[in-house]
Formats: structure tokens, sequence, C-alpha cells
């Protein structure tokens, strides 16, 4: 641990470990498993990079994306590791030159996507060489029932039975109880030590916007709170992304699209963009963002609800890994409600995998429909207790009134029985309101007693009241493509006033909020934002003559400490929190040119 500590202040430039990667440094370091969860940008790299850098041999990181396995070795090199990556966008010379410094021992970390780690070629290479650990990324892709599922993952046990004696640590930011449980079994590691960090991210706050016109609400929300900064919207389908895409653009943002059916060449042109560029939004379906180290994403929205809690936290993780203030806002209203619920009941699967997505859809839906803390909430599904409201979260902020619906939702109910449940949301809605259209009228329908007994509502108020009933269960929606209504067992004691029902008043259009963003972390005085900016500057030059994201540089937390502290020299310069040895001799004097520059333009000197 000696050794571990002072690789961490002089390769990475940390003068202590965080949380509990100590403890995980040392498992690792005397050969034993590790389970890890730990938050996106909780720093679990480190905790798998520092043991190889002590122990003999290389260690192989198992990744799932092959931008991750770019974006840790471009890092890597800045300080000095010796790092690289074995994937499909190398040709064969490129591939054979990694393979071969592998058999001569040249390499500290060496990243493979799990599909090669599987091919006897690459077991054969690793069984001749010396292997200090395997690290398991994004292990909960282990998962069957999770978002990211990757078959590949499963056969990963094949490590500890052709590697017996070396140290294997999986890694993830996102797993419930029961997804722990299948990553412990699947990869063998009933003996590894567990290590269980807070879920909890203070500096993101959580908005979810109710309503019709998502597009709008979203400009709304990005122009008011995120004007020139990085982010990234969520779309389901394709379609939208491109479209989303092209409108922010016509707006004036640069926007830029992302998903499988694009081809690779606009793929990777556009995520280096947004990697290396300062404001870029990246609008994607979930195809992007596993293991995007950029630090400074101040934003992630969805215009689709997600089908489950863990695809929604780790999605929003990707917000503020800098730890200083982001947002995760989410459009959300009737239509999504309808979609989620027919999605999941016209499914092939067995019953068992329907009754764990529906636990599944039935925690996300009702995150939605909270009127308590959403991040108690969020954090509750994942094991962990947070003892009061976190005050940054929309409802924290703007608390939403209640109202009894016993009545309304009566209505409601009657409707859909009376009318045979066999119609959608909009004409149950004319039927309550008392439209003599011609279908309703040549149904019938005109005589039943439910037949304009909501009339005191208005269309969206009814919208909004039905959207509650079908995400708290009340309703169901048929899997047939017409998405007719049809009652639950839960209706019934509703429906004989067994029960009473306290739903969410529709909230106000979506108005601007007061201004409740949280302080940065780092609190800039006046005089230091200009050095802030210059320092920013540098930066950029040296990240494009190096064709790397700047961050790979410096951290803006880095720069944020040079700006305060203002250093004059070597000795000042290793006291900032992430300079380490490498980084100094290669950009010391190059930011302290900067500050002097600076000081004199400000008059100190």
């Amino acid at each position: 641990m000696e050794r571990a500590r002072h690789i961490l202040r002089t390769v990475f430039g940390y003068n202590n470990f965080r949380h509990q990667q100590s403890e995980i440094v040392d498992t690792l370091i005397e050969g034993r498993d590790a389970f890890v969860l730990m938050p996106t940008g909780g720093g679990k790299s480190l905790c798998y990079q520092i043991p190889a850098l002590v122990r003999h041999g290389v260690g192989v990181v198992v990744s799932p994306l092959i931008a991750l396995m770019q974006d840790q070795v471009d890092a890597l090199k800045q300080v000095g590791v010796r790092a690289a990556f074995l994937n499909s966008t190398q040709d064969a010379e490129a591939q054979r030159a990694v393979e071969q410094a592998v058999r001569e021992k040249e390499l500290d970390l060496l990243y493979v996507a799990p599909e090669r780690l599987l091919m006897p070629r690459m077991l054969e290479l690793l069984a001749r060489s010396p292997v200090a650990l395997f690290a398991i990324d994004e292990a909960h892709c282990v998962s069957q029932w999770g978002h990211d599922f990757r078959r590949e993952y499963q056969q990963l046990t094949v490590l500890h039975e052709r590697f017996p004696t070396v140290p294997r640590i999986a890694l993830t930011a996102t797993a419930d109880q029961r997804t722990r449980d299948e990553i412990v079994a699947q990869l063998d590691l009933g003996n590894a030590a567990r290590f269980i960090h807070s879920f909890d991210r203070p500096n993101i706050r959580y908005t979810i916007s109710e309503g019709n016109s998502p597009r709008e609400r979203l400009w709304r929300f990005i122009e008011r709170e995120h004007a020139a900064e990085a982010g990234i919207v969520y779309c389901l389908s394709r379609n939208k992304v491109e479209q989303v895409a092209a409108w922010l653009e016509e707006r004036g943002r640069v926007a830029l699209p992302y998903h499988a059916g694009l081809p690779e060449a606009t793929r990777r042109e556009n995520q280096t963009r947004f990697l290396r560029e300062d404001g870029v939004i990246i609008v994607a379906t979930i195809a992007f963002g596993m293991g995007i180290d950029k630090p400074d994403v101040r934003f992630v929205a969805h215009l689709n609800v997600p089908k489950s809690l863990e695809a929604y936290y780790q999605e929003t993780g990707r917000a503020g890994r800098d730890g200083q203030p982001a947002d995760a806002w989410m459009a959300y209203n009737l239509q999504d409600v309808i979609n989620l619920r027919r999605m999941l009941g016209d499914t092939d699967a067995n019953e068992q995998f329907k009754r764990i997505a529906h636990h599944k859809l039935e925690a996300m839906l009702g995150l939605c429909e909270l009127t308590s803390c959403r991040r108690r909430a969020l954090l509750a599904y994942f094991g962990e207790r947070l003892p009061q409201p976190c005050g940054n979260c929309d409802i924290c902020l703007q608390p939403p009134k209640t109202w009894d619906a016993t009545e309304a939702a009566q209505k409601a109910l009657s409707c859909v029985y009376r009318t045979g449940q066999r119609f959608g949301v909009n004409y149950i809605i004319d039927v309550l309101t008392g439209k003599e259209e011609q279908r309703i009228v040549a149904n019938g329908h005109v005589r039943l007693s439910t037949f304009g007994i909501g009339a005191d509502f208005r269309l969206s108020q009814w919208r909004h009241i039905l959207r509650q009933l079908i995400a708290q269960g009340f309703l169901d929606v048929d899997a047939d493509g017409h998405g007719a209504l049809r009652l639950t067992q839960a209706a019934r004691p509703l429906l004989r006033g067994e029960i009473s029902l306290q739903l969410r008043e529709p909230p106000p259009r979506d108005a601007a909020r007061k201004n409740t963003r949280k302080r940065p972390v780092v609190e800039l005085a006046a005089a230091d934002q200009a050095l802030f900016e210059a320092l920013r500057q540098r930066r950029l030059q040296l990240a494009r003559e190096q064709s790397v994201p700047p961050y790979v540089i410096f951290h803006d937390s880095t720069l944020r400490e040079l700006a305060s502290r203002r250093p004059r020299s070597d000795a000042e310069l290793r006291d900032i929190s992430g300079i380490g040895e490498q980084k100094l001799e290669r950009f010391g004097q190059d930011f302290i040119a900067v500050i002097q520059e600076q000081s004199e333009i400000d008059g100190e000197l």
C-alpha cells in the first residue's frame, strides 16, 4: 500500500484515496477478488489501475465499449502509464503490435471487449503472459434483466477457471439487489470482498416535467438553465434522435445525433466533437453513453421515460461527473405511460421476465408520480436510506399540491367499464365530457349514465387524471395496438368507495423557477475568473495539439484550484490535486506562464 499511495500521488496527482478506494486497492494487491458498486464519478478506475501498476504483469480490463477504451487509454498515456487496447477499429498490424507488447511485458494495462477476450487466441496469449488482475467494468451487463445486457459477460466465469490465482474485480455504478446477486453468481465471485458505496449524487438536481409539447419544454429548460453548456438528450427512436438534433440546430445550438443506424464514421466524429468541444449537445438513443468520461456534462435530458430506474440512474449519472451542479431533466406525459404499459404487455418473454419487467416499470412510473422527495425514492430502490428530503429535486424545491380525486376517478373508471373496456383515452374523455361525435352516437354511448358526467373538467385535466390512474395501476392498457383501457383488480375497491384517492394537481405551465441551483463545489472569486478562462484556453490548445479531449489534460476542478491558488513553481504545482509528475513535467511551465501573464494583466506584479 505504500507503493500504491506513492503511485496515487506521483502518477495520478492525488494526495488521498476517496471513499473505499484504499480498501479495494489493498484487496487486489493481496490477490483477492472484489465486487465494487460505486456511483459514476466516484473513482472506480483507480481501484484497478493502481493495483495493476503495483502487481507483476499486465492488468486486463474488460470494457463493453470501444469509446471507453480509447478514452481511458488516452488519459493513462498522459500520466505515463503504458496502456493499450485491442478492438475492431485497429488494423491487423496494429493488433499484432499490441499483442507483441503483451508478450514482451511492455504494457501495464490492456483494454479489451468481452467478445475479443473470449477468443481462443486471446486466452492463449494471456496464458503465456503474466497477468496482474482482471477488471470487469460495467459488470451490470451480465444481468439478463438489465438494460445493458451483454451475453458475452455471462461467459466471463472462464477467467476464474483458466486463471484461478489472478484476482478479479467486478465494477458497476448501477445494480439493485437482484442484479448484484446475479453478478456475483454469474462471475463466480462468491468469495469476493464486497464494497457498496452510496448511490447518492447530491450535485444532480432531478426534475420531471409533466405535460404536452415535450420539445418546447425541453427547449425552455435548456435555454433557461444551460444556454451554452454540454448535455445529452435521450430519445426512444432513431428517427426522433435525428429530428430533435436538427430541431435544436435550427434554434442555434450545436446538436449532433448518435444512434446505431448511423455510419460508424459519423458516430465516431460526433462523439469526438462532443468530447473535445465545449457546449455540444448529443442527441442519442441509449446506444450512447456507457463509459463516457466527459466530466463537464451539465445536463442529461430524457424525452421519453426509460423502462426502469436502473436505466434512468445509469443515464442521468453521466451528468456532473466533476461534482459540479448538474441537471437530470425528464419529460413525462400520458402517452409515455400508455406506450410503456403497452410494450410490457406486448412481449413474448417468459412469465418470470414479465414479472420482473412489471416491477421495474411500476418503480419507474412511481418515481414520476411522487408527491415527496424523488432522491429518497430513487435511493430507496437501490436499498439506501436518505434520512431527510434532499432539497435538490423539483418536488423539494416546488412541492406539488394534491386533491381528493376519488369521485373523478370513479367517473373515469365507470366510463371505461360501461363502454365495454374497448376504447382508448381520447374516446373515454369524449364520452365523459359529452361530445356527441359520430362514433359515440353510433355506439349508443350518448345514452350511458357516464355520458357528460365529466363536463366540469377540461380535456387536459382528464388526461392528467387518466395518466395517474394508469400509472398507479387502476387501469391497464391493451397490447393490441389500439390502446384500449381496462379495469384492473385494484379498481374494484375504488369504484365501490372502499378507498379514497389523492392525485397530484396539474403543475403550472413549466414556469421558470427561482434560482435554486446549488453553488459550485469550488467557488471562484471574481478576480480569478479571468485566469480560469485563460487556463481553459491554454488547455484547449494543448488538447488540440495532442488530439485528446481537454479534460484528459486537466479537469476543470484542477484549473479552478490553479486559478484560486496561483502556484508559481513546480513545488507549488505538486500541491494541486490532479497534477502528477508526468503532467507536471509536460504541462507545468505552460500553466505557470499563463498564471504569470494573467497576474501581470491584473496588476499584481
